[in-house]
């Protein structure tokens, strides 16, 4: 296979890992529904569509569907599908087979994608993005279930995963994409949940990002405050899993501390959207107030409202934490409830 083409697809050692797919961790129930979701497709031999906002894992479930099914010990192969041009998609998906009489079936080479996926998962990432004349082939081939490789019929025993923003309804409407091609990728759909749909999860994510960043650098382990916990969890990671691990990944690059305080984890993440002006938080004094404020809040939702935990949280005692939050104005009736 050419330079350029091994960039667009690989095909992965299958050696799962002690720890849980990234996107399954957590007990909220948008998690929960999504591992119901997955175990449901994996026991079918159908496409499985998985659609998310861009930062979101998705590979993660994608593979975690792939383990869970019953080709999980045949090869595992991914395809790009947004990089490249049309010409190099067409040869890494289906090689560049002789030319044969017959025309009953696709034909493709035995160095293509598929013929590597025989037997596996085929996992088509960002699918929405295949060009026009490779979509039309490849539902051809998942509606057959069979091609011909080098001349001679073969049936491939795989099955489809696939994932793409959630906007691919739209495109199958607009004719972007092929109807037929998205009712074969689509047996099961499973919609991921973005960060700030799930945000009592994200620090237990947190923490195992953590694991896996400390692994890959071959640093000392790391852990957290309990306060750093709570201001992970505070924020909402508008790019979702990509944006909370760079960040880590700054933070345990930046420090060589084994224990990751506030004072770490500030430099690394947005707080919130840049201010339209100086004006709306008036001297430094005002901004001090204003941001301890919203992040004394934010522990407190965290918390449930339990000024114990958020105390606990805040490293600070519960007295002193009800005098903040009377210096501040912090309305506290929500945590007599």
């Amino acid at each position: 296979m050419p330079d350029a083409a091994v960039a667009l697809a690989r095909v992965r050692p299958l050696r799962p890992s002690s720890r849980q797919a990234i996107e399954l961790v957590g007990q909220s129930a948008a998690v929960s529904r999504v591992d119901e979701l997955l175990r449901r497709a994996a026991s079918v031999d159908g496409g499985v569509l998985l659609t998310a906002e861009p930062g979101v894992a998705v590979e993660s479930v994608a593979h975690e569907v792939h383990l869970h099914s019953r080709v999980k010990h045949g090869p595992y192969v991914i395809v790009e599908c947004q990089a490249g041009d049309a010409a190099g998609l067409d040869r890494l998906m289906f090689g560049a087979p002789e030319p044969t009489p017959h025309t009953d079936l696709e034909c493709i080479s035995a160095e293509s994608r598929i013929a590597a996926a025989r037997g596996g998962t085929l996992y088509l990432r960002d699918v929405a993005e295949l060009p026009a004349a490779v979509q039309a082939r490849l539902a051809r081939i998942a509606r057959d279930g069979e091609v011909r490789v080098d001349g001679e019929p073969l049936a491939l025993g795989w099955r489809l995963v696939a994932s793409s923003a959630p906007t691919i309804s739209a495109d199958v409407q607009a004719h972007r994409f092929r109807y037929d091609l998205c009712r074969r990728l689509s047996t099961a759909r499973i919609d991921l949940p973005s960060l700030r749909e799930r945000s009592e999860d994200i620090p237990a994510m947190a923490a195992q990002l953590l694991e896996e960043i400390c692994d890959a650098l071959a640093t000392t382990p790391r852990t957290f405050t309990n306060a750093a916990l709570a201001l992970i969890g505070a924020i909402s990671w508008p790019g979702n899993v990509a944006e909370l691990r760079a960040a880590l990944e700054r933070v345990v690059s930046n420090t060589s501390d084994e224990v990751i305080q506030i004072e770490h984890l500030l430099p690394a993440v947005r707080l919130q959207p840049a201010a339209p002006s100086f004006a709306s938080y008036g001297n430094l004094r005002d901004a001090r107030l204003k941001f301890e404020r919203e992040y004394i809040v934010s522990v407190l939702q965290h918390c449930g409202w339990r000024m114990a935990a958020a105390a606990q949280a805040l490293g600070i005692q519960r007295p002193n934490l009800y005098r903040k939050a009377r210096q501040l104005g912090i309305p506290l009736t929500r945590a007599a409830e």
